[in-house]
């Protein structure tokens, strides 16, 4: 696909990046010089100097033959702009990045009147993402596919585990459970396991089923599977806002730490049913004082600054039995993160290019069968796909076990007319049918790609 990315900060670096590894056709435009100099330098993308609302920067980007154009400035008055010209210029799709929680009630009558294809809000992105995990804190990560009907689940394996030392074939036979583990990660490295695999202590598992047999699952592991009660926010900025509401809407209780007086004034009127404390929570007499080490049941590091956060979530987990959470900024630092066994990790950076790339991926494929969801359920490693099967796919009507499927690769879940399959050899594909596959393959666009 052709596509124009406008701003090239943090957020539209990253999603350059993606694009590009996915083979894209991709401009970039910014007013800084030295910007566009080294993303042009760093990926293979084209650039173009100047202000993205100008109809000639447009022209000069090829807006006429552009298939896709993304908004990601700083302004969320400018990206909305840039898309208008862009639509109007070159009749293209287009995404803009919105941000500010004052357009959040008018989203869909903005979406609409400039003809939008898609909003994308980071801190609400990531707000979502936060409160899926606290409906559910013995995981790590939530995804959801076929509507809500599938889970993708991630859980770390602790040293009490009935797992532990049992190959995957041994833990199968002893927990009879509906669902299917389907990756691995061990450091640095991921498998996607066979009969043989054997679980070792702090492995990362991800598994995928239904709600209702994921939560067996978690049961027979002796793993709690209620929600939070109540959740600790550090920092009071936009995604605590987020996350406040929708929490509060659960009846989750909220107390937020904010040492800025007059953002503590703000949030106490927007969010009257939370508790707001104005004080600095990096003290740690005062989590201490507010409960942290007896009541709390969830803890949110989302400060501004990734160190702090960090070092707030080490402090939690080694003071308290809180599900922790970790707001990330700088995804470069995500292998170095992950050390540090933080448990459930949000970048809003990483989400927004995964949000892009599903967008582009579905876009893209018109033959056999489109990806209609795609996360990235290991950064860079590996991938969760589900993918719509129509007339004419290569894996229809076949028995699992004859087709001749590329390694790491595993089909984790049918939906067949809603009824969600747990797949084994003799499943069969039909049309109509919802896929989800998991893997470590690079650039499956289409079911067939499956395929040796």
């Amino acid at each position: 696909m052709k596509i124009i990315v406008i701003g090239c900060g943090k957020v539209g670096r990253k999603i350059v990046e993606e694009l590009c590894d996915e083979n894209n056709d991709v401009t970039v435009i910014d007013l800084k010089k030295q910007v566009v100099s080294d993303v042009t330098s760093s990926f293979d993308a084209m650039g173009v100097v100047g202000n993205g609302t100008n109809h000639l920067v447009l022209k000069e980007a090829n807006i006429e033959n552009t298939d896709l154009l993304i908004a990601v400035t700083q302004s969320d008055e400018l990206n909305l702009l840039c898309c208008l010209i862009a639509k109007k210029a070159g009749n293209c799709s287009t995404i803009a990045r919105v941000r500010n929680p004052m357009y959040n009630n008018d989203i869909s009558y903005i979406k609409e009147e400039l003809g939008l294809t898609m909003t994308i809000n980071p801190e609400e992105a990531a707000a979502t993402e936060i409160a899926r995990i606290l409906r559910f804190p013995s995981a790590n990560k939530i995804e959801t596919f076929a509507k809500g009907k599938v889970e993708l689940l991630k859980f770390t394996v602790d040293s009490k585990s009935i797992m532990l030392g049992n190959s995957l074939e041994e833990f199968a036979s002893k927990l009879s459970s509906n669902v299917l583990i389907c990756a691995i990660e061990r450091g640095e490295d991921v498998f996607i396991p066979n009969g043989q695999f054997v679980f070792m202590e702090n492995d990362i598992v991800t598994i995928v089923g239904s709600p209702k047999d994921a939560k067996n699952f978690f049961k027979k592991l002796g793993i709690k599977t209620h929600s939070v009660k109540n959740a600790f926010l550090v920092g009071g900025g936009k995604i605590a806002y987020y996350l406040s509401k929708n929490l509060l809407s659960m009846g989750i209780k909220v107390k937020i730490f904010e040492r800025n007086r007059e953002r503590c004034e703000e949030l106490s009127e927007l969010l009257p049913e939370a508790v707001i404390i104005n004080a600095d929570a990096t003290d740690k007499e005062v989590l201490r004082e507010e409960g942290l080490e007896g009541s709390a049941e969830s803890f949110v590091a989302l400060t501004g600054i990734d160190e702090a956060n960090i070092f707030l979530s080490l402090y939690a987990k080694k003071k308290s039995k809180a599900k922790v959470v970790t707001k990330i900024n700088r995804v470069e630092d995500n292998d170095i993160v992950n050390d540090f066994n933080l448990g459930s990790v949000i970048s809003p950076k990483l989400l927004t290019a995964e949000y892009i790339l599903r967008y582009v991926r579905a876009k893209q494929n018109t033959i056999g069968s489109n990806v209609e969801t795609l996360y990235r359920i290991i950064e860079n490693k590996a991938e969760a796909l589900e993918f719509h099967i129509c007339e004419g796919a290569p894996v229809i009507g076949i028995p699992l076990e004859k087709l001749r499927l590329k390694d790491n690769l595993i089909i984790a879940s049918v939906n067949h007319k809603g009824k969600i399959i747990t797949p084994n050899g003799q499943t069969l594909i039909n049309v109509g049918d919802t896929v989800v596959v998991v893997t470590t393959q690079k650039n499956l666009n289409d079911i067939k790609d499956i395929l040796l």
